[in-house]
């Protein structure tokens, strides 16, 4: 499942919900892009700092799109609410060995 592809109109554009975790599976961050490639890369490579580089925090667990940013803020929300157990099974129910997602989104 590839991310890249042409140029957009400013009304293709696309958001992304994402959850990211720690090498360990211990921490959980969850956020919100208009460009995961871009966005993951970053946390990946430790190139802002904050809570993401503090805890190691680099594997792509999960991730779903959405059409517009009020969407997208507003799902990032209802997830960031839930208990830890909601989010794992979240991410289990479309990555059930909590594998790293990057290399599939950069194809």
């Amino acid at each position: 499942m590839s991310l890249r592809g042409g140029t957009t109109k400013q009304s293709d554009k696309q958001y992304y919900v994402y959850m990211m975790m720690s090498i360990n599976d211990q921490v959980i961050y969850i956020g919100v892009t208009d460009n995961l490639i871009r966005r993951v890369y970053e946390h990946r490579n430790k190139l802002n700092e904050g809570f993401t580089n503090r805890y190691n925090v680099v594997k792509l667990v999960y991730f779903e799109q959405c059409e517009e940013t009020k969407s997208a803020i507003s799902r990032e929300k209802q997830i960031k609410g839930g208990s830890r157990k909601k989010k794992i099974d979240l991410i289990k129910s479309k990555n059930s060995e909590l594998n790293d997602l990057y290399n599939e989104i950069i194809k």
